[in-house]
């Protein structure tokens, strides 16, 4: 089993495309990227900790490979824009890939320079491709949340 983590604007959504994939074994959403430990949803809220609201995802390689789970990452959410994504604003919601290793580095700045080489979004990406650091597993309430509340 491995581990890919992605930020694609609000977790929710994001949390429920991967879930719903064949070989991805668990999700969880959670903060990443930031510079305090265990932050709660307030503080992420108030962008002074530089956290980004984040789905794990925890797959089977041999169901599901990194190069596919990075397709529907680039496809679920505008990736040209920064710290936004449709009506929420702030650094939370900005657009990353969370490497764990240099294969997956490889393969995501691959991918992002495939789609930047065909033009496909017609403007930049501004999708950031940082290491992996501390994931924060977000308050139980946010787990599938969608899910939860039948919004699926």
């Amino acid at each position: 089993m491995e581990k890919a983590t992605f930020a694609a604007g609000c977790f929710w959504g994001v949390e429920s495309t991967f879930r719903k994939l064949t070989g991805v074994l668990s999700t969880r959403v959670g903060y990443t990227g930031g510079h305090i430990e265990n932050p709660t949803y307030e503080q992420v809220c108030s962008h002074k900790t530089g956290h980004a609201e984040a789905v794990e995802v925890t797959y089977d390689p041999t169901i599901i490979s990194y190069e596919e789970l990075l397709t529907v990452f680039w496809s679920c959410h505008n990736p040209t824009l920064v710290d936004q994504q449709g009506p929420d604003i702030g650094d939370q919601y900005r657009s990353a890939i969370f490497y764990y290793n240099k294969e997956q580095c490889e393969l995501a700045n691959q991918s992002k320079n495939a789609l930047e080489k065909k033009q496909v979004y017609g403007k930049p990406i501004a999708t950031q491709i940082v290491p992996a650091t501390a994931f924060y597993q977000a308050e139980e309430y946010h787990q599938c949340y969608l899910q939860k509340h039948n919004r699926e």
